[in-house]
């Protein structure tokens, strides 16, 4: 839709009418992950100052909705599933499976294009790292993060993670 494509666009600028055009003429892919994975990533990453996870998760709950970043905010409330009818559903830990299947539907080559992802070793070093970090809150924090995170366990198929036991 390029009479209103601009680099720094964002649909909350347009009307509904536009927003509609848009969405229309593109393929719309959305990535997801697993939210616990994401806050550990972003932990690890040192995007927070906390010196422990467990503080860290503290700060995430204490600041909230509003006032958090897009790196653990829940995925519901950045991408809009509900509203966005997206054509693929990416599964962080099904990449190479999943993004294959993507490229031979638009028609690209696949097995060029694709890097080698290991997926099983992503999986098993995630479900390691969560059981660690995991272990190290306390039974408030879990339940905290599992309200906070509710709308994306139940949009999205996370049923082997930590928030949702």
């Amino acid at each position: 839709y390029r009479q209103l494509h601009t680099e720094e666009a964002q649909l909350s600028k347009f009307n509904q009418t536009e927003i509609k055009a848009m969405l229309g003429s593109y393929t719309k892919v959305l990535f997801v992950r697993d939210p616990f994975h994401r806050l550990i990533a972003t932990f690890l990453q040192g995007m927070g100052i906390s010196p422990s996870f467990s503080s860290f998760v503290q700060e995430v709950l204490d600041g909230g909705m509003h006032h958090g970043s897009v790196a653990w905010k829940p995925l519901v409330s950045l991408c809009r599933p509900c509203l966005i009818q997206y054509d693929y559903v990416v599964m962080f830990g099904f990449l190479r499976q999943e993004l294959g299947h993507l490229l031979r539907r638009a028609g690209l080559p696949a097995g060029s294009l694709l890097p080698e992802l290991t997926d099983s070793q992503v999986q098993w070093t995630y479900r390691w790292l969560s059981e660690q970090m995991f272990s190290e809150l306390s039974a408030q924090q879990k339940k905290q993060l599992s309200h906070f995170y509710r709308w994306d366990l139940a949009a999205f198929p996370f049923s082997s993670s930590f928030l949702s036991e």
